[in-house]
């Protein structure tokens, strides 16, 4: 590709960037992505993966191409997740923040893919790109504002309610009405206990909101739970 005239070139990396899913790579200028290509790497997410370890250097970035990586905060009371990641952004939200470390941990929720790039070759890409810098930009804020948004859920609704933003934020980010829920995950998402997990699957299943199997859960009725969710729940996005 290095050889072909630049036009050619345009239009490879044209249909490149088209075959992508990951929505901050589709989002960028073709010469922002050009910057960006050549260092990114295609790579399974296996499930329960650790993709950042707490405290230790960040050495890479991930770009979700199909699955879902929480966000967990470990606290006296065990561990509990804060954010959730799918295709709508990126692994990695330190570096752009000028920062190596975390004391968070990015582990796989749901298996999928992901285009992973160095942390050496996002910063050099984002010293050369305004446009890069903007995209990436815009999606921290997108996850500051789920994360603040999430410390209000979980001092002031309901565990049914905080249950159902988190099916919600799930379902956005997988292209299926099953989803890969376990009463241990759901117990990571909620801070609360397994038995408090159980209870409030009952009251949404006996609502007609899902239908909830060993290790599934299904959307039955989308919309009773974002009424249930109200405000604080917000759709996954740019």
């Amino acid at each position: 590709m290095a050889r072909a005239p630049a036009r050619i070139r345009r239009i490879l990396m044209v249909l490149l960037q088209s075959a992508i899913r990951n929505r901050l790579l589709t989002a960028l200028e073709p010469e922002a992505f050009s910057r960006l290509a050549p260092a990114l790497e295609p790579v399974p997410l296996a499930l329960h993966a650790v993709l950042i370890a707490p405290q230790e250097p960040i050495t890479q970035a991930y770009f979700v191409e199909e699955g879902i990586v929480s966000l967990v905060a470990d606290t006296r009371e065990g561990r509990i997740e804060i954010g959730l990641t799918g295709r709508e952004g990126f692994v990695g939200v330190p570096l752009v923040l000028g920062a190596e470390t975390t004391p968070h941990t990015a582990i796989v929720q749901a298996g999928g893919e992901a285009l992973r790039i160095s942390a050496d070759a996002l910063h050099e890409a984002l010293d050369a790109s305004a446009d890069l810098r903007r995209v990436l930009g815009r999606y921290v804020q997108s996850l500051i504002v789920q994360v603040g948004q999430t410390v209000y859920a979980n001092a002031d609704l309901t565990v049914e309610a905080r249950l159902a933003r988190w099916i919600l934020m799930t379902h956005d980010r997988l292209d299926q009405d099953e989803l890969p829920l376990t009463h241990e995950v759901l117990s990571k998402m909620l801070g609360v206990r397994r038995p408090t997990v159980t209870m409030a699957t009952h009251t949404l299943e006996g609502a007609g909101m899902i239908r909830a199997r060993r290790g599934r859960i299904t959307v039955v009725d989308r919309v009773k739970l974002e009424g249930l969710a109200g405000a604080i729940y917000g759709a996954a996005g740019v």
